[in-house]
């Protein structure tokens, strides 16, 4: 019998990759609920009853607004929307737009003062309603996300024209001409849409449970643990078709309002807490999601729809799935060395962007030559944007191609297409380059193969149940959908070696500049919206968002990239199993795959040892409410090609059996490669050595990237010995730069909170030690590591040996290992 528990720490709870959501569907402001309405009561604006404290002329906010509005009713009677052209010109302010954005921006202007540029771009401010937001763009990636209600003013004297000053309000408007007699404009405090709320939070949502209690304290809330006295409780859709907790029941007696996690999103981005009953979660579960946007759906309902939405582009050879002439023996037109299929991505947070486009011409026998074009926004077919048309000369259909690729992108198409020389244009697209071959969502074994491949296959059968798991399409689907990366329309695990690095580039980039810190108040935020437009474009998300720290860095950047970057070799490896499975196309992949694989006997000395480490090592983990144990399904010894064979790594020094944690979608590259070294470093568990092989003495460490959701429980934890070297370098904090550590090679021993009893560590195979000792406090109580971690630089200082096969259960449950 063994006690093994385990659950997702917060921290690395990338292994579930939701990302947070775009908007819902708009919900006016007055519907606004009574329970929100009374909550938001409570804590006045800090500019109600000011008696006119901070205004220039001594006014009291709702005077000034008074006189405001007088003013402008005599200035819009007498001045002529070419006059107030006329005035914003003279003063160097913006004089575009329709008639009423003049007379907005020149009433604004005269009253107030011209406006400054914008702080962050040099942009255009303009008021919107509520605050002022620059309009500008801050890169070729992003518009400029600068808001305020309180904006820079020009401190001179309003220059009016002739024309005004011979108009019969000249009086009016020379009234506050002087900069020292102009009213201050009042919007009110600082949005906070929570001030004055008691939120709960329950159960798995898209973000950590920390993650919700620092966004929702920062904008005025407090977290409950219970839901007493609770504004509401936010859990997910799972929870009501699970049945629902304690928790949620208690909430429905008390009348507490349940809703969805998209109310907290929508409600920080809107800067105003959002009508509770418009995302009630207990009484209207879920609308109908037919012809609804992805991006409008809660995240566990677009979920849902993305997991079982078919791959519509499978690579740069792939005649999209729309089109319908796959079925005619279409195929991508190939001239002079160029494959005519292109995919694009747009990203522009700041406009509200998350676009994608397909060009094609294909080529049908018999017939004549199709272009296909198509743009639109992911998860939202209807409102797409799309046209298949016919024509009969090939040369005016490539030149038709031609300027399609000039209009969206504004580059030229063939030193792309040749030379991969590709300029970024604002708000127009980036291509997304594809490989040639076949994606896995597409070429990877379907449902109804998965048992008639093993059944024909001359493997033995456990290790054809394993490959069957590596082949198919289901491991890598969850996973790109779990980190949001799963577009039907574009093949986001058959990327280009020329495309990731391109990614990998942009992400070192943006770490060298946050070492550098040169920016600060809001050009900070105007840095990381530019990041993450930048990212978001170039892997395509399904649900885009805003990283603000290293933590999100590592969990919805770093850790996506490296399953992206190991999802395309997979691809690449499976290729089209779509065929018949009676050639057992199981064995030809495992020839393939380079690595020896066979089931330990349950019986055996090893097998035993492992379940020993694994039962020691593992301990309870909480997440939300829910806790998660663990049973051994098989563990397979394995000896990679790509790997030091067991006789070489015993030559080397100073050698440990260690838990790995991976996602099972990254398993079949590192069998086929073996481990590679962080893809970069930042100061979080996981990457704070830098780029390191990372490994730990506790199961229950690894098994936090080995679980991904609750209706996926399998999953596989690697055990691998490691070679620390002659000199080990113990280290309690992350170093500030690791590239010593890097260049020399050392060893490193990261020292956790937790430690294992060195009195039951054992050795394995003459003097490969095995920490398999109880998990006990270590004296190291203030350190950022939960468990020991080790970091080795050198691929060749470690070895894969077993594979342990692990289902994950809901509760801390005590599991017998399985028969």
């Amino acid at each position: 019998m063994m006690k093994v528990h385990e659950t997702r720490s917060h921290a690395q709870s990338h292994a579930s990759g939701d990302e947070e959501k775009g908007k819902t569907r708009k919900q006016k402001a007055d519907n606004k609920t009574q329970e929100a309405e009374q909550a938001q009561k409570k804590a006045k604006p800090e500019n109600e009853n000011d008696n006119g404290r901070g205004h220039p002329n001594g006014k009291p906010s709702t005077d000034v607004a008074k006189e405001f509005d007088e003013f402008c009713k005599a200035v819009e009677g007498q001045l002529s929307v070419e006059q107030m052209r006329e005035t914003l010109e003279a003063n160097g302010q913006d004089s575009s737009g329709p008639d009423v954005a003049v007379v907005t921006k020149c009433l604004d202007m005269l009253f107030y003062g011209p406006l400054e540029r914008c702080p962050v771009c040099n942009g255009k401010l303009e008021f919107d309603g509520k605050r002022y937001s620059c309009k500008g763009m801050y890169s070729e990636w992003s518009t400029c996300t600068f808001r305020t209600k309180d904006p820079p003013r020009k401190q001179g004297p309003i220059n009016l024209p002739d024309s005004v000053l011979n108009s019969p309000i000249s009086d009016l408007l020379k009234k506050y001409q002087d900069p020292g007699r102009r009213p201050h404009r009042d919007l009110g405090a600082h949005d906070k849409p929570f001030t004055g709320m008691m939120i709960s939070l329950m159960g798995r949502l898209s973000r950590t449970h920390q993650y919700w209690r620092n966004n929702i304290e920062k904008h005025g809330g407090k977290v409950a643990n219970s839901v007493i006295g609770a504004t509401c409780l936010v859990a997910s859709p799972a929870e009501r078709e699970r049945g629902g907790s304690s928790k949620l029941v208690e909430a429905m007696e008390r009348g507490i309002r349940v809703v969805r996690e998209a109310w907290l999103i929508d409600s920080i981005e809107k800067q105003e807490a959002q009508p509770l009953e418009a995302y009630d979660l207990v009484t209207d579960l879920a609308a109908d999601s037919k012809g609804i946007p992805w991006d409008k759906m809660d995240p566990s309902e677009e979920a849902l729809e993305s997991i079982a939405a078919e791959l519509k582009l499978y690579g740069k050879r792939g005649v999209y799935k729309d089109t319908k002439l796959q079925e005619q023996g279409g195929e991508i037109l190939e001239k002079d060395g160029i494959l005519y299929n292109c995919a694009f991505s747009l990203c522009d947070q700041g406009r509200g962007l998350n676009h994608y486009c397909i060009m094609q011409l294909i080529t049908v026998p018999e017939s004549d030559l199709n272009l296909y074009y198509k743009k639109g926004k992911v998860g939202d077919d209807p409102n797409a944007e799309e046209r298949l048309e016919e024509w009969t000369d090939v040369d005016n259909a490539i030149k038709e191609f031609v300027r399609l690729f000039e209009e969206i992108t504004g580059n030229e198409f063939e030193p792309w297409e040749r030379e991969k020389k590709f300029q970024k244009k604002p708000l127009k697209f980036y291509p997304i380059d594809m490989d040639d071959g076949f994606e896995v969502r597409h070429g990877g074994l379907g449902m109804r193969q998965l048992g008639v491949a093993v059944t024909h296959s001359k493997l033995d059968p456990m290790v054809a149940n394993f490959m069957k798991v590596l082949c198919s399409q289901e491991i890598y689907r969850y996973a790109l959908m779990e980190m949001g990366l799963d577009a039907p329309d574009l093949p986001m695990g058959m990327l280009s070696n020329v495309h990731l690095n391109r990614c990998e580039e942009v992400l070192l980039q943006f770490i060298e500049r946050l070492k550098l810190k040169k920016e600060t108040g809001q050009k900070v935020e105007a840095v990381w919206t530019d990041f993450s437009n930048r990212w978001c474009t170039l892997l395509h998300s399904t649900r885009p968002f805003i990283f603000r720290d290293y933590q999100e860095l590592a969990d919805h950047a770093a850790a996506p990239f490296e399953s992206v970057r190991d999802i395309t070799l997979a691809s690449q490896l499976i290729g089209d199993m779509s065929g018949s499975t009676l050639d057992d196309p199981l064995s030809d992949r495992y020839e393939k795959l380079g690595c020896s694989i066979s089931a330990l006997q349950k019986d055996s000395d090893d097998y035993k040892m492992i379940l020993n480490y694994l039962e020691k090592t593992y301990e309870p983990v909480k997440l939300g409410d829910i806790e998660y144990g663990v049973s051994v399904d098989n563990i397979f010894a394995v000896e990679p090609d790509a790997c030091p064979s067991l006789d070489e790594i015993k030559k080397l020094p100073n050698k440990v059996l260690l838990w790995c944690g991976t996602r099972s979608s990254n398993l079949l590259r590192h069998l086929h490669k073996g481990f590679l070294p962080a893809v970069c470093s930042l100061p979080v568990p996981g990457y704070m050595f830098g780029k390191a092989i990372v490994c730990s003495d506790a199961a229950a460490e690894a098994a936090r990237y080995g679980l991904t959701s609750v209706d996926r429980p399998e999953g596989f934890l690697v055990l691998a010995v490691a070679s620390l070297g002659h000199q080990v370098t113990e280290l309690k904090n992350p170093p500030e730069d690791t590239k010593t550590l890097e260049e020399k090679k050392v060893g490193v021993k990261g020292l956790g909170r937790k430690k294992t009893d060195e009195s039951e560590h054992l050795i394995w195979q003459e003097d490969i030690k095995v920490p398999c000792g109880r998990l006990m406090a270590s004296e190291h109580k203030d350190s950022p590591l939960e468990y020991n971690e080790y970091a080795v630089y050198d691929p060749k200082q470690t070895s894969i040996r077993f594979l342990v096969g692990v289902k994950f259960e809901e509760r801390g449950v005590e599991m017998e290992e399985a028969e």
